[in-house]
């Protein structure tokens, strides 16, 4: 009897890709519904900050609701 099941870890590592993709085009998509504001140049060149805390509550948000798709 194995401590740690195999299934499980892969399974973890699956939903993580999974998550991590969904995330990943969802901020794809964000970046283009505002053709008007380049976020990454207003987060890096400009430093404006408030950019970077609107997409800090952006990013909590995508992630509460793929998480829970993800857990069920």
């Amino acid at each position: 009897m194995e401590f740690i099941e195999m299934k499980y870890v892969v399974g973890s590592f699956l939903y993580t890709g999974i998550g991590i993709a969904l995330f990943i085009i969802s901020f794809v998509v964000f970046d283009l519904l505002t053709p008007k504001v380049s976020v990454w140049k207003e987060l890096v060149e400009k430093q404006n900050m408030a950019i970077a805390i609107f997409l800090c509550g952006i990013v909590i948000g995508i992630s509460i609701i793929i998480g829970s798709a993800i857990h069920g």
